[in-house]
């Protein structure tokens, strides 16, 4: 089931993990947050993760997918312009092209490293957290891989 904050074709369910999902408490196996939480503020990740943790079943299981601030910050100091995703009409050198991807020309309200994605978890209750690659998963559910996007710049971390 689809679920975003904005109706559009494919959204089964218009709502916000933030705000609360109508969905019952241990109703679903497993969701999947891709490139969403850099979206929330700081203040409202943790709680989002909360309301997540709330849906999914005992020893379920969340994926999440966000652009990865440490592989950024690697591409910057190695000069890798080209691993980012911003033309140099918009930002020339790469300290500019790291600036402008991290924040994605104004998106980008939490940036994201696998410390902070498994310490976020771990204060909304996930009592596990690990570091995940493109369309790998260690849970019971392969499925749980189709939404993976963006390999090269996305931090993939699932938790239970």
């Amino acid at each position: 089931m689809n679920v975003d904050h904005r109706g559009a074709p494919g959204v089964a369910v218009c709502a916000a993990a933030r705000d609360g999902l109508p969905l019952a408490p241990a109703s679903i196996d497993y969701a999947v947050a891709m490139h969403v939480l850099q979206d929330l503020p700081y203040d409202e990740i943790v709680s989002a993760l909360r309301e997540l943790r709330r849906v999914i079943v005992p020893g379920g299981v969340l994926r999440v997918g966000v652009p990865d601030l440490d592989r950024a910050i690697a591409a910057y100091l190695r000069g890798d312009a080209a691993y980012f995703h911003v033309p140099d009409a918009d930002a020339e050198r790469v300290g500019a092209k790291l600036v402008t991807q991290i924040v994605w020309y104004g998106s980008v309200r939490t940036p994201f490293t696998y410390d902070f994605a498994r310490e976020s978890l771990a204060r909304a209750g996930f009592a596990r957290a690990w570091r995940c690659d493109f369309r790998t998963t260690r849970s019971e559910h392969p499925e749980i891989v189709s939404l993976d996007n963006r390999e090269r710049e996305t931090l993939f971390v699932e938790a239970a």
